[in-house]
């Protein structure tokens, strides 16, 4: 599992954007920037759609005010269902992306197997990037939501 102090691994993930789809390579898109990165088990999901997400959308412009350049949300699921998810809780200032093959969340070492819920998922957690380094990693204890919600994020910025 990556560790603080380490770079984030080069892998791609996907965005729908009203131009079309994008794929991100991970080394680019965190370079140069301050980033609040939160993933979760999957879009439309009870605890991502009731809590997780609903945070850092209420959160946004307090978290940008630290600093932060990109806010981003990754679940293994693909960009359609992530623009879908974004749009209807209304994430317009958080970056949808997709990791379909969880090739993203494999790199990090932060998949776990949900067997029949969904197979491959990405554990809970959330971190800060700086520059392509992570400089805090708050990885969720099985089943648990307490240390990647925005609160407890914006409090480490």
């Amino acid at each position: 599992m990556i560790e603080q102090g380490q770079a984030l691994p080069k892998a791609t993930l996907s965005e729908l954007t009203s131009d079309g789809m994008v794929t991100h390579h991970s080394d680019v898109l965190f370079a140069d920037k301050k980033v609040v990165l939160f993933a979760l088990p999957g879009a439309f999901t009870p605890t991502c759609s009731a809590a997780h997400l609903p945070g850092y959308v209420a959160l946004a412009d307090k978290i940008k005010a630290k600093g932060v350049d990109i806010i981003a949300c990754v679940s293994v699921n693909d960009a359609f269902v992530m623009k879908a998810w974004g749009e209807a809780h209304n994430a317009s200032e958080i970056m949808m992306l997709g990791d379909g093959d969880a090739s993203f969340t494999k790199a990090l070492g932060l998949e776990m197997n949900t067997e029949g819920f969904g197979g491959i998922r990405s554990q809970r957690y959330a971190m800060i990037i700086d520059n392509g380094l992570v400089t805090e990693l708050l990885v969720e204890a099985p089943k648990t939501f307490e240390i990647s919600k925005a609160e407890v994020l914006l409090e480490k910025l």
